[in-house]
């Protein structure tokens, strides 16, 4: 059985070699590097199942390497996960915005670290094993699950694997409101550590991103969110 991979970009030589232990231990294949540079590098060259990502890095910077990653077709699906001291909201905000399936600031708990890390990759896997052919038709909206691909009027838009799930639950129940933490448990698993804010910044993108679309998903004010049952 073939080990998942994980590319580990860190600048820090100890949390770096902390971290590679702590992952082959858990039985991943690792791959590592110190710089943004070298991590463009490599994936350029190799395919990963998951990114643990720090941001301030040498050469270039991690939120440089996940826009590279999102305009990318062959690393716009893989899932990223942020580690980082920039603790503060807007950092977090940030990083979802680019596209980032969780965020942990440092210290870490290894625990933790490797708790998230398969969460994320659960989730991812269980995306995969959709039907495919299994296609949703909402107005001028299409949503083919088994593909993961979405059109707004026949054009192929790209979502990030967390708007994606989003947007999937929301359209899969029209006009059923849902409260933002329900959205949580249901993109990202059960007692997903991650605040309100954060699903109104996936839900800010994914509007973007949806263009005329966008009025499909309707805000309920102190609720949550829902998908127009009209379209």
């Amino acid at each position: 059985m073939n080990r998942l991979s994980i590319l580990v970009v860190e600048d820090e030589p100890d949390i770096r070699d902390l971290i590679g232990y702590l992952l082959e231990k858990e039985g991943y294949k690792v791959s590592t590097a110190a710089d943004g540079a070298i991590a463009l590098q490599k994936l350029a060259k190799e395919e990963f199942d998951l990114l643990l990502l720090d941001l301030m890095l040498p050469q270039v910077d991690g939120l440089e390497i996940c826009r590279t990653m999102k305009g990318d077709r062959k690393t716009s699906e893989m899932p990223i996960i942020m580690l980082t001291a920039k603790g503060e909201e807007g950092d977090v905000v940030t990083g979802f915005n680019l596209g980032a399936d969780d965020y942990i600031v440092k210290p870490f708990s290894p625990r933790v670290l490797c708790a998230r890390i398969k969460a994320v990759l659960r989730r991812r896997s269980n995306g995969s094993q959709q039907a495919t052919g299994d296609t949703l038709t909402r107005g001028e909206l299409e949503i083919r699950r088994g593909h993961r691909e979405v059109r707004v009027k026949g054009e192929q838009i790209q979502l990030t694997f967390t708007e994606f799930q989003i947007l999937d639950l929301l359209a899969g129940r029209p006009g059923w409101v849902f409260t933002r933490y329900q959205i949580v448990d249901s993109v990202r698993g059960e007692d997903y550590p991650v605040t309100e804010r954060a699903i109104d910044v996936h839900i800010v993108g994914l509007r973007k991103k949806l263009g005329e679309c966008a009025s499909y998903i309707e805000t309920v004010r102190g609720v949550g969110y829902r998908f127009k049952e009209d379209v």
